[in-house]
C-alpha cells in the first residue's frame, strides 16, 4: 500500500516543476503563508501533468479543482522541505548528483545528437539525387597514392575534362565506371555518411571540389539531377518474356507480341484484360498485373526510371529489361510521409550510418569547449613501463607514472594512475594489452568521452531550460519522497494485535468464493481426444494420460491439474464447475481452438477466510489506513502553519481565452 501511495504521488507530482514557469499573469488562484500560486503557474503545471494544453482545455472544472487541491498540498510540502534544509542534506544531494550523472548522458545523446541527426536525415530524404562518382581504391601503393590520383583527376575535371570520360577511364567501380560513373537515384541513408554529406551540398551539374574518403576508397562526386523524392509508386505491368513455350529465347517474337499488345491498348482494350491474355509474369497475372508499391532501386533501372516518371493512370510504351518487354501502368504515388510516422525507421538508419560520426563530432566540440589537452608523453610513459602487462591487473610500475598528468579539461586533471584504475574496472578493456598504443589510446579516448559528457551533464542546467526543469522535477520528487518517508512510512506501527482486531471486526468482508479443483486433457486433434477419452472410460489413469498426452502448454508436468480456484476465474474453471460430482468426467468437446475433456477433483463452497488466510490482505488494509491517518495529521500541521486558501472563482478562468486573445 505504501508503494501504491507513493506511485500515486509520483503520478500527480513527479513531472511538475514550479521552477522556470513563465509569468504572464498575476491572477492569484491560491495562497499559503506568504506564497502565492498564479493562474499561469496552475495552467502550466496542469497542462504538463495531463499531456498538453489542448488536453487540458477539454477537461472539466471539477478536474481543475481536484488538481488544485493536490497541487496546493504539493507546494506546501515543497516549502516544508525547504524549511527542513533538504537542499543541504548530503545524502539527498548525493542522490540528486548521481541521478544527474545517470540521466545526463542519455539526455545529451538523445537531444543533442540523435534528435537533430534524425531530423536532418528526414529533411534530406525529401530530396533524391541522381549521382555519378569516380572511385579510386587504395592499392599496394597505399592510401596516399590513391588520394594523389583522385586529386589529379579532379584537377583535370576542373580544367575542363569530362567527368563521364574520366569515370570510364579511371574509376575502380566496375559497375558505374562504364556508364560514366552513374549510380542512378539515391537519397540520404543509402550511401556512406561521408558521401551523403558531400552530395547534399551540390546542385545539379556540380562536382564536389575535393575527393571524399569512405571505407571503399576516395570518391569524386557529381550530381546530375536533384528533385523532390517520391518514396514509393504503385505500378502494374504486362510482361512479354523473351522465352517461348519451349523455354528458348526468341526476342523477335517477344517484340512482335509486345507491339501487338501496345496497339490493342492504344485501340482501347483494357489493361487488365490484356494482362490476363498476354502477361508472362505468373505472380502478378492473377492480380491484374499489380506489383504493389515499389521503392527506388527495387526494380531494374530501366523499369524504375520509367515507372517513377509516369503520372497516376498513365501507361508507358515498351520498356525493355533483361526479363523481356514491359508495359507499365502507374496506379498510385506515395506522398512523403510525416516525421512521426517515419521516426522509428529513421532512427535505425541513423544509428547504423551516422550516429558514430555525429557522436565523435559532439565529443570534439566538448574538447574544444572545455580546453581538453592530452599529454602524449604520459601516454608513451604508460606504455614504456607496462612490462607487457594488460588492463585488468595491477599496473607493474606505478612509481614510474606517479603524479603524471594524462589529460586536463576545464581546469580538472586526470592522472595516469586514475586512468589505469578506471580502465581496469571497465570490462570493455579487460585483458587488452597496455603495450599497444592503439589499445591504450582507445581507453584514453573512452575515459575522456565519459569525463567530458559527465561534466557537460553536471553543468547543462545553465544552458538548457528543459534539462533544468527535468532536474527540478526529479528534485521535487525526491524531496516529496523524503517527506513521506519521515512523516508517514517511518511512523507506521502495525503490530499483530491491530491486524487481528481489524479482522475480528470485519471478518465478514473476507470470504472465499465457490472454488473447484479439476484436471484437463487437451488436444488439437478431435480423433486423439476421442481416443484418450475412450481409454479413460476403459479404466486408464487420468494423471498418467495427462502427463503423456495433454497439449496444453506447461501442463504436462502438472498432470493437467488445476488447484482450487474461483469458479469464475476462467473458461476452464467455469466448464469444470458444470460437473456435478467429484471424480466425474465431461464428454469430449471443442474448446480453446482444440478439443478437451475435464475431470472434477474437488468442490469447495464459499466460506469465510481464516485469520491466517486473511492476514496479508488485512495487513495491507490496516497499513493503508494508518498511512492515510498519518498523512492527514501531517497535512493538518501544514494547514495550521500556512493557512492555505484556494480561490475557485479565479480558477474558473483556467484555460479560457483572455481579453488580449
Amino acid at each position: 500500500m505504501i508503494v501504491r501511495h507513493f506511485l500515486l504521488l509520483l503520478t500527480v507530482f513527479l513531472f511538475l516543476s514550479v521552477a522556470n514557469i513563465p509569468v504572464y499573469s498575476q491572477t492569484i488562484v491560491g495562497e499559503f503563508g506568504n506564497y502565492k500560486i498564479t493562474l499561469d503557474e496552475f495552467e502550466y503545471a496542469y497542462a504538463k501533468n495531463v499531456g498538453g494544453w489542448e488536453v487540458a482545455e477539454e477537461d472539466s472544472f471539477s478536474q481543475y479543482e481536484d488538481f488544485m487541491d493536490l497541487y496546493m498540498k504539493f507546494r506546501m510540502k515543497l516549502r516544508n522541505a525547504q524549511v527542513r534544509s533538504f537542499d543541504t542534506d548530503p545524502e539527498l544531494q548525493k542522490e540528486l548528483e548521481d541521478y544527474q550523472r545517470q540521466v545526463g548522458e542519455a539526455y545529451i545523446i538523445e537531444k543533442y545528437i540523435i534528435q537533430p541527426g534524425v531530423k536532418d536525415l528526414y529533411e534530406q530524404r525529401k530530396v533524391e539525387l541522381r549521382v555519378s562518382h569516380i572511385m579510386i581504391r587504395s592499392n599496394e601503393d597505399g592510401d596516399d597514392a590513391a588520394f594523389e590520383k583522385a586529386n589529379a583527376i579532379i584537377d583535370s575535371i576542373k580544367d575542363g575534362a569530362s567527368f563521364e570520360e574520366m569515370a570510364e577511364k579511371y574509376s575502380d567501380d566496375q559497375f558505374s565506371g562504364p556508364k560514366g560513373g552513374d549510380i542512378f537515384y539515391v537519397t540520404a541513408g543509402v550511401l556512406p555518411y561521408e558521401f551523403d554529406n558531400a552530395m547534399y551540398t551540390l546542385q545539379a551539374g556540380e562536382v564536389y571540389p575535393e575527393p571524399v574518403k569512405t571505407n571503399y576508397g576516395y570518391h569524386l562526386i557529381k550530381i546530375t539531377e536533384r528533385q523532390a523524392r517520391t518514396p514509393k509508386v504503385k505500378a502494374s505491368h504486362i510482361l512479354i518474356s523473351y522465352f517461348d513455350v519451349k523455354g528458348e529465347v526468341d526476342s523477335a517474337a517477344a517484340k512482335l507480341t509486345a507491339d501487338t499488345v501496345l496497339i490493342k491498348l492504344n485501340e482501347g482494350e483494357s489493361f487488365e484484360s490484356l494482362v490476363e491474355q498476354y502477361s508472362d509474369d505468373s505472380a502478378t497475372k492473377v492480380k491484374d498485373g499489380d506489383l504493389g508499391f515499389i521503392e527506388r532501386r527495387q526494380m531494374v533501372q530501366a523499369f524504375d526510371e520509367i515507372a517513377f516518371n509516369l503520372n497516376v493512370g498513365e501507361m508507358s510504351g515498351l520498356v525493355q529489361t533483361n526479363f523481356g518487354y514491359h508495359i507499365i501502368k502507374l496506379t498510385d504515388r506515395q506522398q512523403y510521409p510525416s516525421f512521426e510516422s517515419e521516426k522509428d525507421d529513421l532512427k535505425k538508419i541513423y544509428q547504423k550510418q551516422r550516429y558514430q560520426a555525429d557522436y565523435d563530432g559532439y565529443i570534439d566540440s566538448l574538447k574544444s569547449k572545455y580546453n581538453y589537452v592530452l599529454d602524449e608523453t604520459t601516454v608513451d610513459l604508460i606504455i614504456e613501463n607496462c612490462d607487457s602487462s594488460r588492463f585488468g591487473i595491477d599496473y607493474p610500475n606505478p612509481d614510474a607514472i606517479a603524479n603524471k598528468t594524462l589529460f586536463t579539461y576545464v581546469g580538472k586533471t586526470i592522472s595516469a594512475q586514475e586512468y589505469i584504475n578506471e580502465t581496469n574496472n571497465n570490462s570493455d578493456f579487460m585483458n587488452k594489452p597496455i603495450f599497444l598504443k592503439t589499445e591504450v589510446m582507445k581507453a584514453v579516448n573512452k575515459l575522456a568521452e565519459e569525463k567530458l559528457i559527465e561534466h557537460q551533464a553536471m553543468n547543462l542546467q545553465k544552458e538548457d531550460p528543459n534539462y533544468a526543469s527535468l532536474m527540478d522535477e526529479y528534485r521535487n520528487g525526491v524531496y516529496i519522497f523524503k517527506l513521506q518517508e519521515d512523516e508517514v512510512w517511518n511512523q507506521l506501527d502495525i503490530d499483530s494485535v491491530k491486524i487481528y482486531s481489524y479482522w475480528e471486526e470485519h471478518k465478514e468482508d473476507f470470504a472465499l468464493p465457490d472454488r473447484v479443483a479439476f484436471g484437463e486433457i487437451y488436444s488439437m486433434e478431435d480423433s486423439l481426444i476421442q481416443k484418450y477419452h475412450k481409454w479413460i472410460q476403459e479404466g486408464a489413469d487420468f494423471d498418467s494420460l495427462a502427463v503423456l498426452y495433454t497439449e496444453r502448454p506447461g501442463k504436462k508436468k502438472d498432470k493437467g491439474r488445476y488447484e482450487l480456484q474461483d469458479v469464475d476465474f476462467s473458461d476452464l474453471s467455469r466448464k469444470a464447475n458444470t460437473i456435478e460430482n467429484t471424480g466425474d468426467f465431461t464428454e469430449p468437446f471443442p474448446f480453446s481452438g482444440g478439443y478437451a475433456f475435464f475431470k472434477l477433483y474437488q468442490i469447495e463452497p464459499s466460506r469465510l477466510k481464516t485469520f491466517d488466510e486473511s492476514r496479508a490482505e488485512v495487513s495491507g488494509i490496516v497499513q493503508e489506513m494508518e498511512s492515510k491517518r498519518l498523512e492527514k495529521e501531517y497535512l493538518d500541521i501544514l494547514n495550521n502553519i500556512y493557512k492555505p486558501a484556494i480561490f475557485y472563482d479565479e480558477l474558473h478562468k483556467a484555460f479560457k481565452p483572455t481579453e488580449q486573445d
